[in-house]
């Protein structure tokens, strides 16, 4: 747990960033508003933090799933929020899901062109191993 209330706050740079893209342009805000939204923001996460740690004991687990903040979000009456976290965290599986395949695809290829040189020095090996036979051979006949 954070030793300072200030070490549960969201970092600044985030909060203004989050601010600016709500905001219509050309509209400031002050430093206090900012604080004052962070604050907020900070409470907020605790709060639904919480709600959704209740829901996973109640599971007789100890990790937090999505489940458990969309089950904390309706709770705390929250509903409109849940539909575009639903959807959201949807766009994030697949995000990951395309990830993974891609780094499956990559590991595959990576094996196949391992398993392509390897096969090419064999085919060398076996092509020395060749020569030096018919080397080989002829000396004997030259003999």
């Amino acid at each position: 747990m954070a030793e300072r209330p200030e070490d549960l706050n969201l970092p600044n740079a985030v909060i203004t960033r989050i601010i600016k893209e709500a905001l219509p342009d050309g509209v400031n805000i002050s430093k206090e508003a900012r604080s004052a939204i962070s604050r907020a923001a900070s409470v907020f996460v605790l709060y639904a933090t919480s709600c959704a740690n209740n829901f996973a004991m109640k599971g007789k687990r100890k990790t937090l799933n999505a489940g458990d903040v969309l089950s904390a979000m309706e709770e705390m009456e929250f509903q409109r929020f849940v539909t575009p976290l639903k959807e959201s965290l949807e766009v994030y599986r697949r995000e990951q899901k395309g990830k993974k395949e891609a780094r499956k695809d990559k590991d595959k290829k990576a094996d196949s062109e391992e398993q392509d040189k390897s096969r090419e020095e064999d085919n060398d090996d076996d092509d020395e191993r060749m020569e030096e036979e018919e080397q080989n051979d002829e000396e004997e006949v030259d003999n």
